[in-house]
């Protein structure tokens, strides 16, 4: 057999063992059209290049591709490479610090070994793209790993917090979590965690946190929240001087479209629905709630319509119709 034929069963071999999590001897070499011995001669190269597979002997036993000490060289079908590759590009908009620069290595890596069809393909969706990068706020990559590590390991984690100043201070505090999940939306991070000292769940922007650090101590897994629902409440609503909530007359989904999920909340009320949002100067909110372009009618707080006739005269006046 020739040294192309085999490098070909190898790689078909690799694809195999990435397509479910266990295969016995006898049906990778049904797959494969060769002998048991073959089969294991094939899984001995594929250790050789660094993929670690890991073969049980006994009923139920078989071959299984695991997880090494550097990552090996990835074989992608059509399809996961295209899809891979639009990521990569997507991604140098990035709120990772580093991640953009990485993305693009990684993109500039994957290009140079695609067949010409599909770079072909990729470059065009490239072509007819571009990425508008909103003013997202950078985090550390290794703030990240530190905490999802801690939420899968569940251990406590210790910082420093500079929260939302509400009289002009930005005293940082001393906080330590036990954390659950982060939620990313397009422009920030956040961590949802219980709060040991306030003894209550707490939604912390990782922007905000200092001095980051992993303990040893453990912590019982306890009922939760939905974290990115709790997290949305909290963004919007909590940290404001101002509560607004607005029953709209659209479809929900048409005014989702305007207010991103980090800005408001918008649930299903009859024929419209219910814009949560919050803000420390309600004249803001008067003007944001009225450019949505919809029939509105605020239910809270009193301020907020004070505040919508304000505007009202104002725009009156400056139509010369007041």
């Amino acid at each position: 057999m020739t040294v192309e034929a085999t490098t070909e069963r190898v790689l078909r071999l690799l694809a195999l063992l990435q397509r479910r999590p266990s295969w016995t001897a006898d049906e990778l070499a049904a797959e494969l059209g060769v002998t048991d011995r073959s089969v294991r001669r094939d899984v001995e190269r594929l250790r050789n290049l660094g993929y670690p597979v890991h073969a049980a002997a006994g009923v139920g036993g078989g071959y299984q591709l695991g997880a090494g000490t550097r990552l090996p060289p990835l074989l992608l079908d059509n399809e996961e490479a295209i899809a891979t590759a639009v990521s990569l590009r997507l991604a140098t908009g990035e709120t990772v610090a580093g991640a953009g620069e990485a993305a693009l290595r990684a993109l500039a890596k994957l290009d140079q070994v695609m067949p010409p069809r599909l770079r072909a393909e990729v470059r065009a969706v490239h072509n007819a793209t571009e990425i508008l990068v909103g003013p997202g706020v950078q985090v550390d990559a290794e703030l990240l790993m530190t905490l999802a590590r801690a939420c899968r390991d569940a251990v406590r984690v210790r910082f420093r917090y500079a929260g939302r100043p509400r009289d002009g201070s930005s005293e940082e505090q001393e906080r330590t979590v036990e954390p659950v999940r982060m939620v990313a939306t397009s422009r920030r991070w956040y961590l949802m965690a219980w709060d040991v000292d306030r003894d209550d769940w707490r939604t912390f922007r990782l922007d905000r946190m200092r001095d980051v650090a992993a303990t040893t101590w453990r912590f019982r897994a306890r009922q939760h929240p939905d974290p990115v629902a709790y997290v949305q409440r909290s963004v919007t609503a909590a940290p404001y001087r101002y509560l607004a909530r607005v029953r709209v007359h659209a479809r929900s989904d048409d005014v989702r479209e305007l207010v991103p999920p980090q800005v408001g909340r918008v649930e299903n009320d009859g024929d419209g629905c219910v814009l949560t949002a919050g803000g420390d100067d309600v004249d803001w909110l008067a003007m944001h709630v009225a450019r949505l372009g919809f029939e509105t009618e605020v239910l809270e707080p009193p301020e907020l319509r004070e505040a919508a006739a304000r505007l009202a005269r104002r725009l009156s006046a400056m139509a010369g119709t007041g």
